[in-house]
Protein backbone atom coordinates (compact mmCIF):
# COMPACT_ATOMS: atom_id res chain seq x y z
CA UNK A 1 0.00 0.00 0.00
CA UNK A 2 1.73 3.32 -1.50
CA UNK A 3 0.17 6.32 0.77
CA UNK A 4 1.26 9.58 -0.13
CA UNK A 5 1.08 13.24 2.28
CA UNK A 6 1.53 16.47 0.82
CA UNK A 7 2.07 18.25 4.21
CA UNK A 8 3.23 21.07 5.60
CA UNK A 9 5.52 21.45 8.81
CA UNK A 10 4.07 21.01 12.33
CA UNK A 11 0.79 19.56 11.48
CA UNK A 12 1.78 17.63 8.44
CA UNK A 13 4.51 16.37 10.58
CA UNK A 14 2.76 15.05 13.94
CA UNK A 15 -0.59 13.75 11.52
CA UNK A 16 1.99 11.39 9.48
CA UNK A 17 3.53 10.34 12.78
CA UNK A 18 0.17 9.10 13.92
CA UNK A 19 -0.47 7.77 10.52
CA UNK A 20 2.92 5.81 11.05
CA UNK A 21 1.78 4.77 14.50
CA UNK A 22 -1.15 3.14 13.02
CA UNK A 23 0.66 1.58 10.11
CA UNK A 24 2.61 -0.32 12.62
CA UNK A 25 -0.34 -1.97 14.32
CA UNK A 26 -2.15 -2.92 11.07
CA UNK A 27 0.78 -4.30 9.08
CA UNK A 28 3.45 -4.95 11.70
CA UNK A 29 6.50 -6.45 10.18
CA UNK A 30 4.87 -6.72 6.63
CA UNK A 31 2.70 -9.36 8.20
CA UNK A 32 0.28 -11.30 5.74
CA UNK A 33 2.84 -9.68 2.96
CA UNK A 34 1.08 -6.20 3.13
CA UNK A 35 3.35 -3.41 3.57
CA UNK A 36 2.79 0.41 3.96
CA UNK A 37 4.87 2.83 1.79
CA UNK A 38 4.90 6.31 2.90
CA UNK A 39 5.80 9.51 1.24
CA UNK A 40 5.61 12.70 2.38
CA UNK A 41 5.70 15.93 -0.25
CA UNK A 42 6.92 18.74 1.81
CA UNK A 43 5.88 22.44 1.36
CA UNK A 44 9.34 24.70 0.66
CA UNK A 45 7.79 27.62 0.13
CA UNK A 46 8.70 28.75 3.56
CA UNK A 47 12.53 28.70 2.58
CA UNK A 48 15.48 31.55 3.03
CA UNK A 49 18.65 32.15 3.09
CA UNK A 50 20.33 33.46 6.21
CA UNK A 51 23.07 33.65 7.54
CA UNK A 52 24.54 32.43 4.16
CA UNK A 53 22.81 29.06 4.77
CA UNK A 54 19.75 27.93 3.21
CA UNK A 55 16.86 26.90 5.31
CA UNK A 56 14.38 24.79 5.27
CA UNK A 57 11.52 24.86 7.84
CA UNK A 58 8.67 22.57 6.75
CA UNK A 59 11.49 19.63 5.83
CA UNK A 60 13.33 19.92 8.86
CA UNK A 61 10.16 19.58 11.03
CA UNK A 62 8.74 16.72 9.09
CA UNK A 63 11.88 15.14 9.21
CA UNK A 64 13.47 15.90 12.90
CA UNK A 65 9.80 15.02 14.42
CA UNK A 66 9.50 11.41 12.20
CA UNK A 67 12.86 10.90 13.30
CA UNK A 68 12.74 11.52 16.99
CA UNK A 69 14.36 14.80 17.63
CA UNK A 70 11.71 17.39 17.41
CA UNK A 71 11.38 20.22 20.55
CA UNK A 72 7.92 18.42 21.45
CA UNK A 73 7.03 21.69 23.42
CA UNK A 74 7.71 23.85 20.06
CA UNK A 75 6.92 22.10 17.51
CA UNK A 76 9.73 23.04 15.58
CA UNK A 77 13.41 22.67 15.81
CA UNK A 78 15.89 20.41 17.56
CA UNK A 79 15.64 19.43 21.21
CA UNK A 80 18.11 20.07 23.82
CA UNK A 81 18.93 22.80 21.63
CA UNK A 82 21.36 25.94 22.29
CA UNK A 83 21.82 29.27 20.52
CA UNK A 84 25.37 30.17 21.41
CA UNK A 85 26.40 30.89 17.55
CA UNK A 86 23.27 33.03 16.98
CA UNK A 87 23.51 34.83 20.04
CA UNK A 88 27.17 36.18 19.19
CA UNK A 89 26.22 36.90 15.60
CA UNK A 90 23.76 39.13 17.44
CA UNK A 91 26.76 40.70 19.23
CA UNK A 92 28.03 41.74 15.51
CA UNK A 93 24.66 43.43 15.06
CA UNK A 94 23.91 40.47 12.37
CA UNK A 95 20.66 38.47 12.14
CA UNK A 96 17.22 38.74 13.31
CA UNK A 97 16.12 38.62 16.94
CA UNK A 98 12.93 36.79 15.90
CA UNK A 99 14.24 34.25 14.20
CA UNK A 100 17.11 32.22 15.38
CA UNK A 101 18.64 29.26 14.18
CA UNK A 102 20.26 26.90 16.84
CA UNK A 103 23.31 25.35 16.99
CA UNK A 104 22.49 21.47 16.46
CA UNK A 105 19.90 22.98 14.01
CA UNK A 106 22.61 25.33 12.11
CA UNK A 107 24.67 21.91 11.73
CA UNK A 108 21.70 20.66 9.29
CA UNK A 109 21.43 24.06 7.48
CA UNK A 110 25.31 24.13 6.99
CA UNK A 111 25.31 20.26 5.48
CA UNK A 112 22.13 21.25 3.32
CA UNK A 113 24.01 24.47 1.84
CA UNK A 114 27.50 22.38 1.34
CA UNK A 115 25.59 19.94 -0.62
CA UNK A 116 23.50 22.64 -2.68
CA UNK A 117 26.72 23.94 -3.95
CA UNK A 118 28.26 20.90 -4.63
CA UNK A 119 25.68 20.43 -7.75
CA UNK A 120 23.12 18.62 -5.53
CA UNK A 121 19.46 19.03 -6.34
CA UNK A 122 17.44 19.50 -2.96
CA UNK A 123 15.28 16.08 -3.83
CA UNK A 124 18.68 14.68 -3.32
CA UNK A 125 19.95 16.55 -0.48
CA UNK A 126 17.12 15.91 1.94
CA UNK A 127 17.61 12.32 0.95
CA UNK A 128 20.89 12.40 2.42
CA UNK A 129 19.93 14.39 4.91
CA UNK A 130 17.31 11.47 5.93
CA UNK A 131 19.98 9.00 5.89
CA UNK A 132 20.79 10.34 9.47
CA UNK A 133 17.29 10.50 11.15
CA UNK A 134 15.31 7.59 9.25
CA UNK A 135 12.05 9.00 9.64
CA UNK A 136 10.51 5.98 8.41
CA UNK A 137 9.46 7.90 5.07
CA UNK A 138 10.18 8.88 2.01
CA UNK A 139 10.56 12.91 2.04
CA UNK A 140 10.25 15.02 -0.90
CA UNK A 141 10.41 18.46 -1.41
CA UNK A 142 7.54 19.90 -3.23
CA UNK A 143 10.76 21.36 -5.92
CA UNK A 144 14.02 21.53 -6.57
CA UNK A 145 13.61 24.74 -7.78
CA UNK A 146 13.42 27.72 -4.78
CA UNK A 147 10.23 28.83 -4.60
CA UNK A 148 9.60 31.88 -1.35
CA UNK A 149 6.44 33.02 0.25
CA UNK A 150 6.01 36.61 0.32
CA UNK A 151 3.37 38.43 2.09
CA UNK A 152 2.35 41.97 0.34
CA UNK A 153 1.45 43.93 3.32
CA UNK A 154 0.40 47.63 3.68
CA UNK A 155 -2.51 49.68 2.76
CA UNK A 156 -1.11 50.96 -0.65
CA UNK A 157 -1.33 54.37 0.37
CA UNK A 158 1.50 57.32 0.05
CA UNK A 159 1.36 57.30 3.92
CA UNK A 160 1.42 53.09 4.05
CA UNK A 161 2.27 51.70 0.68
CA UNK A 162 2.74 48.08 -0.36
CA UNK A 163 5.65 46.50 0.46
CA UNK A 164 6.77 42.42 -0.11
CA UNK A 165 8.06 40.81 3.34
CA UNK A 166 9.24 37.17 3.84
CA UNK A 167 6.62 35.16 4.73
CA UNK A 168 8.69 34.28 8.11
CA UNK A 169 8.80 37.51 8.97
CA UNK A 170 4.99 38.30 8.49
CA UNK A 171 4.49 34.75 10.59
CA UNK A 172 6.83 34.84 13.40
CA UNK A 173 7.80 38.27 13.75
CA UNK A 174 4.69 40.00 13.06
CA UNK A 175 2.16 36.72 14.51
CA UNK A 176 0.53 37.27 11.44
CA UNK A 177 -1.14 40.97 13.44
CA UNK A 178 -0.72 42.99 9.84
CA UNK A 179 -3.40 42.36 7.32
CA UNK A 180 -1.97 40.63 4.11
CA UNK A 181 -3.38 41.86 1.14
CA UNK A 182 -2.48 38.81 -0.68
CA UNK A 183 0.50 36.11 -0.78
CA UNK A 184 3.02 35.86 -3.72
CA UNK A 185 4.70 32.71 -4.31
CA UNK A 186 8.29 34.35 -5.78
CA UNK A 187 9.91 31.61 -8.23
CA UNK A 188 6.61 29.45 -7.83
CA UNK A 189 6.46 30.00 -12.25
CA UNK A 190 9.25 28.44 -13.26
CA UNK A 191 9.22 25.60 -10.61
CA UNK A 192 8.55 22.53 -11.73
CA UNK A 193 7.16 19.62 -9.65
CA UNK A 194 9.88 16.46 -9.83
CA UNK A 195 9.79 13.63 -11.53
CA UNK A 196 9.58 11.65 -7.83
CA UNK A 197 6.91 14.13 -6.98
CA UNK A 198 4.40 13.18 -9.64
CA UNK A 199 5.30 9.34 -9.59
CA UNK A 200 4.65 9.80 -5.68
CA UNK A 201 0.95 11.21 -6.60
CA UNK A 202 0.04 9.21 -9.95
CA UNK A 203 1.08 5.46 -8.13
CA UNK A 204 -0.13 6.28 -4.50
CA UNK A 205 -2.81 3.89 -3.17
CA UNK A 206 -4.48 6.82 -1.27
CA UNK A 207 -3.55 10.52 -1.37
CA UNK A 208 -4.19 12.52 1.74
CA UNK A 209 -3.53 16.03 2.94
CA UNK A 210 -3.31 16.42 6.42
CA UNK A 211 -4.41 19.23 8.66
CA UNK A 212 -1.73 21.61 7.27
CA UNK A 213 -2.34 25.48 6.31
CA UNK A 214 -4.22 25.24 3.20
CA UNK A 215 -3.28 28.67 2.20
CA UNK A 216 0.82 28.35 2.42
CA UNK A 217 1.42 24.93 3.16
CA UNK A 218 -0.57 22.90 1.01
CA UNK A 219 -2.00 25.94 -1.53
CA UNK A 220 1.61 26.53 -1.89
CA UNK A 221 2.22 22.73 -2.75
CA UNK A 222 -0.92 22.91 -5.16
CA UNK A 223 0.87 25.98 -6.95
CA UNK A 224 3.78 24.37 -8.27
CA UNK A 225 2.85 23.58 -12.00
CA UNK A 226 1.71 20.18 -12.55
CA UNK A 227 0.62 18.85 -9.20
CA UNK A 228 -2.97 19.82 -9.06
CA UNK A 229 -3.15 18.43 -12.54
CA UNK A 230 -1.47 15.18 -10.99
CA UNK A 231 -3.57 15.09 -7.74
CA UNK A 232 -6.46 15.58 -10.41
CA UNK A 233 -5.88 12.74 -12.31
CA UNK A 234 -4.43 10.53 -9.86
CA UNK A 235 -6.59 6.82 -9.45
CA UNK A 236 -5.87 7.03 -6.04
CA UNK A 237 -8.33 8.63 -3.71
CA UNK A 238 -7.31 11.95 -2.33
CA UNK A 239 -8.96 12.33 1.53
CA UNK A 240 -8.16 15.59 3.48
CA UNK A 241 -8.31 16.69 7.34
CA UNK A 242 -9.23 20.09 8.05
CA UNK A 243 -7.51 22.31 9.88
CA UNK A 244 -10.17 24.08 11.22
CA UNK A 245 -12.36 22.78 14.40
CA UNK A 246 -15.46 24.84 15.22
CA UNK A 247 -14.51 27.56 13.35
CA UNK A 248 -10.84 28.53 14.52
CA UNK A 249 -7.51 27.14 13.65
CA UNK A 250 -6.42 24.19 15.39
CA UNK A 251 -2.84 25.55 15.63
CA UNK A 252 -1.21 28.73 13.92
CA UNK A 253 -2.98 31.75 11.92
CA UNK A 254 -4.58 29.84 9.49
CA UNK A 255 -7.56 32.41 9.77
CA UNK A 256 -5.45 34.96 9.09
CA UNK A 257 -3.79 33.46 5.86
CA UNK A 258 -8.03 32.17 4.77
CA UNK A 259 -9.19 36.06 5.48
CA UNK A 260 -6.46 37.21 2.98
CA UNK A 261 -7.79 34.92 -0.16
CA UNK A 262 -11.38 35.23 0.62
CA UNK A 263 -11.98 31.83 2.22
CA UNK A 264 -13.87 31.95 5.65
CA UNK A 265 -12.47 30.05 8.81
CA UNK A 266 -14.74 26.84 9.06
CA UNK A 267 -14.42 23.11 7.70
CA UNK A 268 -16.80 23.98 4.94
CA UNK A 269 -15.58 26.47 3.49
CA UNK A 270 -12.21 25.15 3.65
CA UNK A 271 -13.11 21.72 1.80
CA UNK A 272 -15.28 23.46 -0.57
CA UNK A 273 -12.37 25.49 -1.26
CA UNK A 274 -10.10 22.56 -2.43
CA UNK A 275 -13.04 21.81 -4.31
CA UNK A 276 -14.60 18.14 -5.45
CA UNK A 277 -12.10 15.64 -8.19
CA UNK A 278 -15.22 16.11 -10.02
CA UNK A 279 -15.39 17.76 -13.89
CA UNK A 280 -12.51 19.00 -16.18
CA UNK A 281 -10.04 15.87 -17.41
CA UNK A 282 -6.82 16.20 -15.31
CA UNK A 283 -5.14 13.10 -17.59
CA UNK A 284 -5.32 15.79 -20.37
CA UNK A 285 -3.54 18.69 -18.25
CA UNK A 286 -1.12 16.78 -16.78
CA UNK A 287 0.18 15.65 -20.39
CA UNK A 288 -0.77 19.29 -20.88
CA UNK A 289 -2.64 19.31 -24.37
CA UNK A 290 -4.12 22.59 -24.09
CA UNK A 291 -6.02 23.06 -21.70
CA UNK A 292 -5.63 26.29 -20.28
CA UNK A 293 -3.76 27.13 -17.07
CA UNK A 294 -7.26 28.84 -15.51
CA UNK A 295 -8.85 25.85 -15.97
CA UNK A 296 -6.73 23.97 -14.13
CA UNK A 297 -6.62 26.19 -11.53
CA UNK A 298 -10.17 25.47 -11.21
CA UNK A 299 -9.75 22.11 -10.48
CA UNK A 300 -10.96 20.45 -7.15
CA UNK A 301 -8.38 18.16 -5.36
CA UNK A 302 -10.08 16.02 -2.55
CA UNK A 303 -12.94 13.16 -2.71
CA UNK A 304 -13.10 12.87 0.83
CA UNK A 305 -12.79 15.58 3.97
CA UNK A 306 -13.00 14.87 7.50
CA UNK A 307 -14.61 17.15 9.80
CA UNK A 308 -14.57 17.58 13.66
CA UNK A 309 -17.46 16.54 15.59
CA UNK A 310 -18.00 20.01 16.72
CA UNK A 311 -18.60 20.65 12.79
CA UNK A 312 -20.85 18.16 12.03
CA UNK A 313 -22.99 20.32 10.32
CA UNK A 314 -20.60 20.28 7.41
CA UNK A 315 -20.92 17.19 6.57
CA UNK A 316 -24.70 17.98 4.31
CA UNK A 317 -23.09 21.10 2.50
CA UNK A 318 -19.69 19.29 1.60
CA UNK A 319 -21.65 15.98 0.48
CA UNK A 320 -24.19 18.41 -1.50
CA UNK A 321 -20.82 19.45 -3.32
CA UNK A 322 -19.75 15.94 -4.37
CA UNK A 323 -17.35 15.17 -1.11
CA UNK A 324 -17.00 12.50 0.84
CA UNK A 325 -17.60 13.66 4.17
CA UNK A 326 -17.78 12.22 7.90
CA UNK A 327 -17.27 14.06 10.91
CA UNK A 328 -15.03 12.46 13.99
CA UNK A 329 -13.03 13.89 16.71
CA UNK A 330 -10.14 15.57 15.33
CA UNK A 331 -7.34 17.26 17.97
CA UNK A 332 -4.36 14.98 17.85
CA UNK A 333 -3.69 15.31 21.48
CA UNK A 334 -1.31 12.50 21.34
CA UNK A 335 0.16 9.41 18.37
CA UNK A 336 -2.64 7.25 19.65
CA UNK A 337 -5.63 10.33 19.32
CA UNK A 338 -3.95 11.36 15.64
CA UNK A 339 -3.74 7.70 14.88
CA UNK A 340 -7.68 7.53 15.28
CA UNK A 341 -7.72 10.35 12.93
CA UNK A 342 -5.86 8.63 10.04
CA UNK A 343 -7.81 5.49 10.86
CA UNK A 344 -10.88 7.62 9.98
CA UNK A 345 -9.48 8.77 6.62
CA UNK A 346 -8.56 5.44 5.44
CA UNK A 347 -11.70 4.40 6.04
CA UNK A 348 -13.44 7.47 4.01
CA UNK A 349 -11.13 6.15 1.28
CA UNK A 350 -12.33 2.69 1.70
CA UNK A 351 -9.23 1.27 2.89
CA UNK A 352 -10.20 -0.70 6.72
Amino acid sequence: MKITLLAGGVGGARFTRGLLHLLAERYPDGADGTTAQVTVIANTGDDMWLHGVRVCPDLDTVMYTLGGAIHEGQGWGRQDESSRVSADLAAYDLGWEWFTLGDLDLATHLARTELLRAGKTLTEVTAHLCRRWAPGVTLLPMSDQPVETHVVVGEGTPEDPERLIHFEEWWVRHRAGISARRFEQVGVDSASATPEVLDAIMTADLVLLPPSNPVVSVGTILGVPRIREALHATPAPVVGISPIVGGAAVRGMADACLTAIGVETSALAVGLHYGAREGLDGDDLLEGDGQTEAAAGRLGVIDGWLVDDSDHEAVSGLEAAGIRSRAVPLLMTDDAATAQIAAAALDLAGFR
